[in-house]
């Protein structure tokens, strides 16, 4: 049964470790959320080991900069891990391509750079690379045709973030592993390395094992997000203890006069067939 502490530090003895998720949980996209860059705050200064693990199609040196800008304090966490270093061995093994690429250049610049891969029209790739749609009024109907060309030529997709949709303001955004959704059920097939997929957990727990000097026991870590197919599956696949934060990207679906309806809660993990340790209106 899923329980519901009233603040984080009600169930931190019981963990060493936290891996939080950062869209949707400590900021929107544009503002973080006080309340819980404060809670990451406590978790430190308790002596916890704070990784933020973040299905951003970038590699994990150009995050710092974004969140200083943002309002994020460095002191809120200890290391970040994101897809982006976890897909980029898997396109690395695949230079010098050429790829077809899918993104915005200007936003996933820093994914491609050093890897020395080509790219090319997707009639000459031989792999499709997608970071993101690219532009943020699209959505995944508009990406149809290339994935059914894409298909035809059994091209095999990396994609760079699985996440389905995101919150960013005050509205939510498509992100990349909606045209994975879409060329997986084409029967495309498709390479992911974020959440809820292992490796992007693997280069955590090393995070994890440098920061503390040791390995941390699994059942000492608790993970923390607001997607239930990414965030809470995945850790549900790694055997963590987590909080589901039924706010973020679900708005206030979840909630009955302002605040998190229990059984609202319950329905949304059996429908994406999860399970979730604690379950918080919002990270605080």
């Amino acid at each position: 049964m899923t329980r519901i502490p009233e603040r984080i530090d009600d169930i931190a003895d019981r963990y060493e470790a936290v891996f939080c998720d950062l869209w949707g949980v400590v900021h929107n996209g544009r503002a973080p959320y006080a309340a819980a860059v404060a809670a990451l705050q406590r978790l430190r200064a308790s002596g916890k080991s704070v990784i933020l693990l973040t299905n951003v199609p970038k590699p994990r040196w150009s995050i710092p900069p974004q969140l200083e800008r943002m309002g994020v304090p460095g002191n809120a966490w200890d290391a970040i891990v994101t897809s982006g270093d976890a897909i980029r061995a898997a396109l690395a093994a695949r230079a010098p391509g050429p790829m077809f690429k899918i993104g915005r250049g200007d936003y996933d610049k820093p994914l491609w750079e050093g890897l020395g891969l080509n790219e090319a029209p997707l009639d000459g790739a031989r792999f499709l690379a997608v970071a993101g749609l690219e532009r943020d009024d699209e959505t995944p109907a508009d990406y149809i045709e290339t994935l059914r060309a894409a298909r035809s030529r059994d091209l095999e997709m990396l994609c760079a973030n699985p996440d389905i949709v995101v919150q960013f303001g005050d509205r939510l955004i498509w992100c990349a592993g909606a045209l994975a959704r879409d060329y997986e059920a084409m029967g495309g097939r498709v390479v992911m390395a974020g959440k809820p997929h292992a490796p992007i957990y693997e280069l955590a727990y090393k995070e994890l094992a440098a920061l503390a000097g040791r390995d941390i026991d699994k059942r000492r870590i608790l993970a923390i997000g607001d997607g239930l197919p990414t965030d809470i599956a995945g850790a549900n696949a790694q055997g963590l203890d987590s909080v589901f934060i039924a706010s973020g990207m679900h708005g206030e679906a979840l909630w009955t006069d302002g605040q998190m309806d229990p059984d609202k809660v319950a329905l949304a993990l059996d429908g994406a067939g999860v399970r979730a340790t604690y379950a918080m209106q919002a990270l605080s």
